[in-house]
């Protein structure tokens, strides 16, 4: 139980968990927005705007870079992971998602032409994110790593 406790009174934890939360709230609201309809599995989905990934790693570096200081080896362990998973999100996770568009068209062709049925494949579009898409997810994460110092330290 003493572990439990600890990890979710973790300010660092507490500070990405609500960074993921926020944007993922805000994903689900946009997208309702722009498509004129509600759907929930967007709350827990990949993808769209803003990056709850972005989010999540820069609200953590965010804090820990208030909290230990810019020159520790913690910030620089997560400024570096907030990287990755930014520079990831643009770049694989964005094509894996272009290349599930494409072959859906591709096999909606082939059953046209040759009255085919393929097998149900199912492949996620949303996936990966579009440099605004991050750069709003690593916004939000350096506001919401900032106003969690505040309220929390």
């Amino acid at each position: 139980m003493k572990y439990l406790t600890a990890l979710v009174t973790n300010p660092f934890v507490i500070t990405s968990v609500s960074s993921w939360l926020i944007a993922q709230v805000l994903k689900t609201i946009i997208h309702a927005i722009v498509n004129k309809s509600f759907d929930i599995t967007r709350l827990f989905g990949d993808g769209g705007m803003p990056s709850g990934h972005s989010a999540t790693v820069t609200s953590l570096a965010a804090i820990v870079g208030l909290v230990r200081g810019l020159d520790t080896a913690e910030f620089a362990i997560a400024c570096i992971l907030a990287i990755i998973v930014c520079h990831d999100a643009m770049g694989v996770r964005l094509e894996t998602g272009k290349q599930a568009q494409v072959l859906k068209e591709i096999a909606r062709s082939f059953e046209l032409l040759t009255s085919e049925k393929l097998p149900e494949v199912k492949l996620k579009e949303f996936v990966g994110h579009t440099p605004i898409q991050v750069g709003a997810g690593v916004l939000l994460g350096l506001v919401n790593g900032i106003a969690m110092y505040n309220i929390l330290f």
